[in-house]
């Protein structure tokens, strides 16, 4: 923990925004988050590869488990940064990334984080020139990725792609977000 503040609990949330490369590295930054986990979620094959998911064929986006600390962090937060980290309005693509595997997801697993979700993608609609594209679904079953997607821009911040498109995307967010960011210790 933090500075002064209390536990209340530690709930999840699943979220989708094109490479889980650089959603986690984007999620890993914020004060709050205790740990995320890439993996595939959302569709219809069990226990997927990632070149299975890749073929476009099991249904299934890239995702990272998400792990907050409600004391510090709340889902209203974690949903300003997915929104403002990846492009809601895009089908299918994310920058270079394209097919279904790189879909906008939020999977949730609480009836209340659904309206939650919901209401929010409601009153940000207008900020967008085009329709928010954003699934919203109940998640049924998460399968952490195999080892060596795990922390990748941590693990590798010099390869091209963490350079030219996960530390751009970085420090958009350590702009627009400071305050809620972990500090350096």
């Amino acid at each position: 923990m933090r500075g002064n503040s209390v536990a209340k609990g530690i709930k999840s949330i699943v979220f989708g925004g094109g490479c889980f490369w650089c959603t986690q590295a984007v999620f890993d930054m914020l004060n709050g988050v205790v740990k995320t986990t890439p993996g595939y979620a959302g569709g219809h094959t069990k226990n997927p590869t990632y070149e299975q998911v890749c073929s476009g064929e099991t249904g299934h986006a890239e995702v990272i488990k998400v792990e907050y600390d409600t004391g510090v962090a709340d889902l209203i937060k974690l949903m300003e940064v997915f929104f403002a980290s990846h492009d809601p309005t895009s089908v299918n693509k994310q920058g270079a990334d394209i097919g279904s595997q790189y879909r906008s997801i939020i999977l949730y697993t609480d009836e209340n984080d659904r309206k939650i979700i919901e209401n929010y993608m409601k009153s940000i609609a207008g900020n967008f020139k085009k329709p928010i594209v954003t699934e919203v679904k109940k998640l049924d079953a998460f399968y952490p990725s195999e080892d060596y997607h795990k922390d990748y821009y941590r693990l590798n911040p010099l390869q091209p792609y963490c350079m030219l498109v996960i530390r751009p995307k970085m420090r958009k967010i350590s702009k627009e977000f400071g305050p809620m960011l972990k500090q350096a210790e």
